[in-house]
């Protein structure tokens, strides 16, 4: 039996062979630091060894989702690199969660960020709040999405889509994500656990051999994908973090400012 608690911000719960997990950590909008990332990492390989769990609800508690990657760990980590998460686990959050063998369906509550969104977008049926919000803004703080947005965002709906949410950081109302593709289903607030847990309960008691395969045959795509450009955008993503643009930005977010991008400094290491 897989032992679930050395999780300390993630609630794991199961029932009927669904467990339903829980960014918990609801005063900070599920933001994600460095020990939510190793959990986050770890738990999609506990989904796969623990035989008493046929589907996955995952989920944020309080009014978010999660809001992405924790800006204070940002701003930190611009003078002190020790503390800055590897590109190796952040891989490997996307890699766990693309391999994970039972179905995974992200029930989101409300607001849902950069790496949240990642998370979020690369289960395998995602049902929202119609209050719920949804978008990448990298870009608002001076970063690269190459965490997995890069590689996802073009999957579901397209380059031209794409490009304008991921360049520009638009969020994204979760009515405009279903019409657009982003998402299976858009829901009633005080309904999203309830679609949740009806689709789980429908994988649960299914032909589980033949659900999860489909799931892997489908997602080789999304792996193929990862095999492309997951070292390059990780790595570009690394790169701006290093950026005055960020810097100023991430500060500028915490200060309550608009941000100060000094745009016309080209770094010849990228170009």
């Amino acid at each position: 039996m897989v032992d679930y608690s050395k999780y300390k911000f993630i609630k794991v719960e199961k029932k009927e062979r669904v467990a339903i997990l829980t960014l918990n950590n609801p005063d900070a909008m599920n933001a994600i630091g460095k020990p939510e990332h190793h959990e986050i990492e770890s738990i999609f390989e506990d989904m796969n060894e623990d035989q008493e769990v046929l589907a996955v609800i995952l989920t944020g508690a309080g009014k978010a989702f999660s809001a992405g990657g924790d800006i204070n760990l940002m701003v930190q980590g611009y003078t002190d690199h020790t503390i800055r998460i590897s590109s190796t686990s952040v891989k490997r959050i996307v890699l766990n969660l693309l391999n994970c063998r039972k179905p995974v369906i992200a029930a989101i509550n409300g607001a849902c960020a950069g790496l949240g969104a990642t998370l979020a977008l690369q289960c395998d049926v995602v049902i929202a709040s119609e209050k719920a919000r949804i978008g990448d803004p990298h870009i608002g703080v001076g970063i690269l999405p190459g965490d997995g947005g890069c590689l996802i965002w073009p999957l579901l709906i397209g380059m031209a889509k794409a490009k304008y949410h991921l360049m520009t950081g638009e969020m994204v109302t979760a009515p405009e994500a279903e019409r657009m593709g982003l998402i299976a289903k858009c829901v009633p607030p005080d309904k999203v656990m309830e679609e949740a847990w009806a689709q789980a309960k429908k994988f649960a008691d299914g032909p589980f051999l033949a659900i999860s395969l489909t799931k892997l045959v489908l997602n080789k795509i999304l792996i193929d994908r990862v095999n492309l450009l997951f070292d390059t955008s990780i790595a570009y993503e690394y790169h701006t973090l290093n950026s005055g643009d960020h810097f100023d930005a991430a500060k500028s977010f915490l200060e309550k400012r608009p941000p100060k991008f000094n745009s016309g400094n080209i770094d010849p290491f990228v170009f």
